[in-house]
């Protein structure tokens, strides 16, 4: 399958080696390949949804992205949850590199029913052992070759094999055992926004855009110390999400210390660079619809577009990505109306 998948790739994009010849003429390149196909180390964890699927119907294909028509920023996203294409075609566009891959995140039905645990760092434990692989907590065991880490290292050298054209390799470190995690933006949607956020505590990284979140709501672990400076994180999200509605979001952007860098912004009241905040919503026309306005921060079916059929929030996705990190706005004090225990 996977010599498949190279074969298709290489009908669409050359593949080369390292004396191929150079990238002409240049293209953005999409590529793909299943987790358990680039590396024989990695295992299914079915007691936590955590499966390769089929054959017919893989769960762990993982997929990447680059356009080398546009100058290249030296950046890596990591996008967590499922694959969206409309969004890898844009930060490609940025220069950017993206891959989105196999983690667990198919968890949280089996493990958080009921009310929250008493322990409010429940759900950080295990979003950190399913980020980096270290052993954090006791409700799951997900080792190193299974975790984000994990998968975005083997999918990296994959890449770096297959796609050289795309320069993978300035991602990994000297001897190839790591990523340059100062390299990473993590990035991803409800779920994939919360462990993005969680994960960067924990882990450096260039920056963390989060789309519909962070949740976990009954948590402290926004809180924690963080080895990714506050500046780094920008969130986005719309205010008919029930996320906003019931404060999850701004609370967690509270104890993120997002106010620090500026005020809360309605994008259709403003224009980048959007007082340099790193807290940005909308009011978008979405039908009233509390789901399509989870979903629709990102492109895509549920995405507000203008009576051109164009996306409205074409600049607000590259501001999230690109905006420089040492431009930030005026410190607020925290909002007086956003509910902050969650669990009264």
């Amino acid at each position: 399958m996977l010599r498949l998948l190279i074969a298709t790739a290489a009908l669409a994009s050359p593949i080369a080696n390292a004396e191929s010849k150079p990238d002409i003429p240049p293209k953005r390149y999409d590529l793909k390949a299943r987790a358990s196909e680039i590396d024989a180390q990695a295992k299914e964890h079915p007691e936590i949804n955590f499966t390769f699927g089929t054959k017919e119907k893989p769960a762990d294909l993982e997929h990447a992205c680059v356009d080398t028509r546009v100058p290249d920023q030296g950046k890596l996203v990591i996008w967590l949850m499922g694959h969206n294409q409309g969004l890898f075609e844009r930060v490609s566009g940025y220069g950017l590199h993206a891959i989105q891959v196999h983690y667990a995140n198919g968890w949280f039905s089996k493990l958080y029913s009921g009310p929250p645990p008493q322990d409010d760092l429940f759900l950080s434990k295990v979003r950190l052992e399913a980020a980096t692989g270290q052993d954090s907590s006791d409700a799951v065991s997900i080792p190193k070759t299974d975790s984000i880490m994990g998968r975005s290292l083997q999918f990296v050298k994959w890449l770096d094999r297959t796609n050289p054209q795309g320069n993978w390799k300035q991602f990994l470190n000297a001897d190839g055992s790591d990523l340059q995690w100062d390299k990473v933006i993590l990035s991803g949607i409800s779920h994939g926004s919360t462990t993005a956020a969680r994960m960067a505590k924990q882990v450096r990284v260039d920056r963390v855009v989060m789309f519909s979140g962070p949740r976990d709501q009954y948590e402290s672990w926004q809180s924690l110390p963080s080895a990714t400076p506050g500046n780094r994180y920008f969130a986005f999200t719309h205010i008919l999400d029930d996320g906003w509605t019931n404060d999850h979001y701004c609370r967690s952007w509270l104890m993120l210390r997002l106010n620090e860098y500026g005020p809360v912004v309605n994008v259709e009241n403003a224009s980048p660079p959007y007082g340099h905040s790193r807290r940005l919503v909308t009011d978008a026309d979405v039908g009233g619809d509390a789901n399509r306005a989870h979903s629709g921060v990102v492109p895509g079916g549920a995405a507000t577009k203008d009576s051109k059929g164009r996306y409205i929030h074409e600049e607000v996705w590259k501001y999230l990505f690109t905006h420089p990190v040492e431009n930030t706005g005026e410190a607020m004090t925290p909002d007086e109306d956003c509910q902050m225990d969650q669990r009264k």
